[in-house]
């Protein structure tokens, strides 16, 4: 069924793109086709999360539950609604200039041979969107300069205006 992995190095720190996958209540606001998101229960490192994707005619909701691991990875495993199974994961690898590789991992089935059919022929551009919008999000966070050692201090000072 689909599966995606890849790797791709981002001139923003580990903490940063961490930070920015672990925020799943922030999804709506720039992941496309992601219409809400909601956090209903946190237990230390792991929450459990509600998201609603709608795609034309198509509104799904599903559950899954999200265990940080702080700055390395993020692994999200499905709990109920329109697949048989998800599995997914977020690692951050560092690099030595302050660059980050995030390494990005997506399997999945939906339960439905329709969205299974519909998601099989558009799931390239499907997962390369949903990639480039995280990418986005990092430059809008961020900006669009390096994550070195000075640039990421430098964002995370205070302001002296």
């Amino acid at each position: 069924m689909p599966t995606h992995a890849e790797q791709r190095r981002l001139p923003y720190s580990q903490r940063q793109l961490y930070e920015l996958v672990a925020a799943v209540e922030r999804y709506p606001e720039f992941l496309p086709w992601c219409s809400a998101a909601r956090i209903t229960r946190r237990e230390g490192q792991v929450f459990f999360a509600d998201l609603v994707i709608r795609f034309k005619v198509f509104t799904e909701r599903f559950s899954s539950k999200v265990t940080l691991h702080p700055e390395e990875r993020v692994d999200v495993e499905y709990i109920n609604g329109p697949f048989r199974y998800l599995n997914n994961h977020w690692r951050f690898v560092p690099q030595e200039d302050g660059s980050c590789v995030i390494d990005f991992y997506v399997d999945f089935e939906f339960r439905s041979r329709i969205l299974q059919k519909l998601i099989g022929l558009l799931f390239n551009e499907a997962v390369s969107r949903m990639v480039a919008a995280f990418e986005a999000r990092a430059r809008d966070l961020y900006g669009a300069g390096g994550a070195g050692p000075d640039a990421v201090a430098e964002r995370a000072a205070p302001s002296r205006a």
